[in-house]
């Protein structure tokens, strides 16, 4: 990984630590739904209890928009970390008041507390010095284990860099080497596999695998702007005529390494339950639309996936959440997972189809952060991670 400070470089022993994890998960009446990312914070913060440091832990859940709302609390989150633990986890009511910082003095060496969700207050997403150093007055040194942060610019992953020692956590470590190597050092051929619904969210993307990756696989919604780029009549289907030029620009300089769909599921409504018909990309009808690749794509790109030496994919194929419309998506979760390369997967909507799919153990690397992700793809730094302490 970069030239920062590793968890494995900081002495601990007897040490207040304040770690900023990514508990931003989906509660539903104050019952945690999926475990997922505090899961991946577990090795961290065993790490930390096993030589001796006493642990706080920082996130952010939802948007409360720098105000109370106790529907984002994070105290159902505390309570299943104690099970997780199987320890006892105490949970501040805020992370900046005089009784915090009492409570944080008197926590010992094995002791783990949860602070209230760092978005209560407006200074945590405006990176409000004030607020950093209240966060780093309650400890000596700082782990960032928060891949799915790491880029925002706010108070709990970058301003309390300025006041603490900063190492990474093992999650954010193995997500940067993961990603890092994949892009700068990839075991060839490189396959990117892009959808999802806009090519504006990741036209950066697209202009920086150009220049590294091998082949670049599009699929979902985005692919339909190329597709109309090439001139075909996308009838119905999404298309973003803002980009169509850039689409063009972008396939006149990919020499051959975009792959766009030959075929293509469409449907006469957007909904679950429309008739829908495969066809070739030039055969869409009008009044019908484009919501999955159809079966020789998916053999197409299947193709390229099984000769690769490393696989990123960010993005679902087609509109999955409609089972009829999920076929391309799971074809293509089938291929990475039966690729003996590299598998790398970023995106909230790809992890959450390889997780449907059942094949999740398949994959090489999870990525926890689709926003964070996405920016290393795009070769942007990730203001989390600059910010930690140079070795």
């Amino acid at each position: 990984m970069l030239n920062k400070k590793m968890l494995t470089d900081l002495d601990l022993d007897g040490k207040k630590v304040l770690v900023r994890v990514d508990f931003n998960v989906p509660l539903k009446d104050g019952v945690v739904q999926d475990d997922t990312r505090i899961l991946a914070a577990l090795p961290t913060i065993r790490y930390l209890l096993d030589h001796g440091a006493a642990v706080i832990l920082a996130s952010h859940l939802g948007r409360p928009k720098g105000k109370v709302n106790l529907e984002f609390s994070l105290k159902p989150v505390a309570v299943y970390l104690a099970r997780l633990l199987v320890a006892p986890v105490r949970f501040a009511d805020d992370c900046r008041s005089f009784e915090t910082k009492k409570a944080a003095k008197t926590l010992q060496a094995g002791e783990v507390m949860v602070l209230e969700n760092t978005r209560f207050y407006p200074g945590e997403e405006e990176n409000d010095p004030e607020m950093a150093k209240d966060l780093a007055d309650l400890a000596d040194l700082f782990v960032n284990d928060a891949f799915g942060t790491a880029h925002r610019a706010h108070a709990s992953t970058v301003g309390v860099t300025e006041y603490l020692p900063a190492a990474a956590g093992f999650l954010l470590e193995k997500e940067i080497n993961y990603l890092g190597n994949a892009i700068e050092d990839p075991k060839r051929p490189f396959v990117a596999i892009l959808g999802g619904a806009k090519i504006s969210d990741k036209i950066g993307v697209i202009e920086n695998l150009l220049g590294k990756a091998d082949k670049i696989l599009i699929g979902g919604g985005m692919a339909n702007t190329f597709l109309a780029a090439q001139g075909y009549a996308m009838a119905d289907s999404l298309v973003e005529d803002s980009s169509v030029e850039t689409a063009k620009d972008l396939l006149a300089k990919s020499q051959g390494k975009l792959l766009l769909p030959v075929d293509m599921v469409i449907a006469d409504a957007f909904d679950a339950e429309a008739k829908s018909q495969t066809l070739p990309v030039a055969d869409v009808p009008a009044g019908w639309r484009i919501l999955d690749i159809g079966p020789e794509t998916v053999k197409a790109f299947g193709a390229e996936i099984a000769k690769a030496g490393t696989v990123v994919w960010n993005g679902p194929m087609g509109v999955f959440e409609f089972a009829r419309f999920a076929e391309g998506t799971f074809g293509i979760a089938q291929a990475v997972a039966e690729s003996t390369s590299v598998t790398i997967i970023g995106g909230g909507d790809s992890v959450a189809a390889i997780n449907q799919s059942g094949l999740a153990d398949k994959i090489t690397h999870i990525s926890t952060g689709g926003g964070a992700s996405l920016e290393m793809l795009e070769g942007i730094e990730l203001p989390g991670v600059a910010a930690l302490t140079d070795k």
